[in-house]
């Protein structure tokens, strides 16, 4: 790690005092001696006065930290090393506390027997060498005591338990066992600060287990020394990160996906289907390594632009190409897909799970209690309820293989292959192509830009891609597409809201997809395939 002299002194120091409070610990439940209890206790504060010298130590490296000297992930790391230390100690603090009120410390010496405190200080030993030599294998070699712990703790939680049925001094035994549990808890914080030594390594958050699941998946693509670049987080966890060689001269080998199990796994299936349904689309899958709750895949990495950066950055005619492109894809898959089940969107089940997350990010969109002029006006609630009703009469004719989260920044073109490829895939499925067309036109709109000309260039996109889908429905013989569009486009606008906190779009947005719920509540019931959707009105 790459550590101002005063902050890697002051990490040392807190190092120092961290094990020697443990060894006290040690001492104290084999003497129960006052002296050592009380040195515990009186030490309490200077390991919260070096966390805030380190803490303060790394605010001003970033404050004035020159480019290449300071390392940011090093300072984040050591932050939150210090504040497992300081938490370290608490819990030796509170062992002391704890033991107080005993009245014999037989139940201790076999806590003090069974080495779960020599396990720390190991631990701790195996920190100062990890950090000064950036070693992530002493940093695994650190995390996987907490395992060891747990299975000791385990061990003397169930002798307790047998002495609480035929102790006399129940009160002695259970105070024992809150001791056992502080100590096996050190273990947790000796993983987290596995983690932080991990993450500084690497560049990027990293939880052990899902160090030794990318381990384990870097070595299929057979490369000496890596990089990753970390690129995204997805809203469920997973992390997104760049693999290249190590001088970064070839680009990304390939791209990195870790997080949930059952996440990745989900995802993988989603994409063989696409290869099986319709290849080309879909990104290879190089690897596939699971380990515990944690997984991690290593996917082909596309060459090309996402659908966001070329209609933000690039020319019209590149943009131009793009689109055409894009529509002629999803026709091609649409057509090929086409299925005659009907699998309906159920747009307006997707808004009521999710209107509670809005409201909570924008509480004042609940407008369930508002009067105008003496008269109550309906509530989002209210809409929804009378958008079901009407969603439930207009079923889809037939079902396509639908992407499931059209978003533009998962769209990928590239321009010297002339070919649009597909990611972030765990959603896909057969069902309404609304659900697809309606995300598209609304992520365009949601992009926080109020430049003219970008602007322009959205409402272009939008009416092209709505005047496709919509002659894609009249070939095809769908007559309530225009409805269950609009019911698409009010769940998007309404439920991005959410991930918006520009009081301004969002507002925009909700009201938006008010107007469309209000237009729809005023339907004629034997006009619903006549229904116009006033795309101009709301792409302005």
């Amino acid at each position: 790690m790459r550590l101002p002299k005063t902050t890697r002194d002051n990490l040392y120091f807190l190092l120092a005092e961290t094990s020697s409070q443990v060894r006290n610990l040690r001492v104290l439940l084999d003497t129960a001696s006052n002296t050592i209890a009380q040195s515990i206790s009186d030490r309490h504060g200077y390991t919260y006065n070096l966390k805030m010298r380190i803490h303060d130590g790394c605010s001003e490296a970033l404050r004035s930290r020159k480019k290449g000297v300071i390392d940011i992930y090093s300072l984040r790391a050591v932050e939150a090393i210090a504040t497992d230390l300081e938490s370290l100690t608490n819990l030796c603090h509170d062992c002391v506390c704890l033991m107080g009120g005993l009245t014999r410390r037989t139940t201790l010496k076999k806590l003090s027997s069974s080495s779960m405190l020599d396990d720390i200080s190991c631990g701790i030993d195996l920190i100062e060498k990890a950090i000064a030599d950036d070693d992530t294998r002493l940093a695994l070699k650190l995390g996987s005591i907490k395992q060891k712990l747990d299975r000791a703790y385990n061990r003397i939680s169930g002798n307790h338990i047998k002495e609480l049925r035929q102790n006399k001094r129940p009160k002695d035994t259970v105070t024992s066992l809150f001791v056992a549990q502080r100590v096996a808890e050190m273990g947790d914080l000796l993983l987290n600060i596995s983690d932080s030594i991990v993450s500084a390594k690497l560049g990027q958050p990293m939880h052990v287990d899902r160090f030794r699941t990318l381990q384990m998946a870097l070595s299929d693509l057979g490369l000496a020394d890596v990089e990753l670049k970390s690129i995204a987080e997805t809203k469920s966890g997973s992390g997104i990160s760049g693999v290249s060689n190590s001088n970064g001269n070839d680009g990304y080998a390939a791209i990195l996906k870790d997080g949930s199990k059952a996440k990745l796994k989900e995802e993988r299936e989603r994409v063989e289907s696409w290869h099986e349904i319709f290849p080309g689309l879909a990104p290879e899958i190089l690897s596939y390594k699971k380990l515990g709750k944690n997984a991690t895949m290593l996917i082909e990495h596309l060459p090309g632009q996402t659908f966001e950066q070329i209609l933000l950055q690039e020319s019209d005619e590149l943009l131009a190409n793009t689109t055409k492109h894009l529509v002629k894809t999803l026709k091609a898959v649409w057509t090929e897909t086409k299925h005659k089940k009907k699998i309906e969107a159920n747009h307006m089940g997707q808004l009521r799970r999710r209107i509670k997350n809005v409201i909570d990010v924008h509480p004042e969109f609940d407008n369930s209690s508002i009067k105008i002029a003496g008269a109550k006006i309906k509530s989002i609630q209210q809409l929804i309820d009378d958008a079901e009703k009407i969603e439930k009469t207009v079923v889809p004719p037939f079902s396509v293989y639908i992407h499931g989260d059209f978003n533009l920044d998962n769209i990928i073109y590239d321009a010297e292959g002339k070919k649009i490829r597909f990611i972030d895939l765990h959603r896909s499925c057969y069902q309404d192509y609304t659900q697809d067309v309606s995300v598209f036109m609304v992520s365009n709109y949601r992009l926080q830009t109020l430049d003219k000309k970008t602007r322009k260039r959205i409402r272009q996109v939008v009416t092209q891609f709505y005047k496709f889908a919509k002659s894609f429905a009249v070939r095809n013989k769908d007559k309530t597409f225009e409805l269950r569009l609009a019911l698409g486009l009010a769940r998007s606008f309404i439920t991005s809201t959410r991930f918006i906190l520009d009081k301004e779009l969002a507002n925009a947005m909700f009201l938006r997809g008010v107007f469309i719920l209000e237009n729809i509540s005023n339907i004629n019931k034997k006009n619903l395939k006549n229904y116009h959707l006033p795309i101009e009105a709301l792409f302005t």
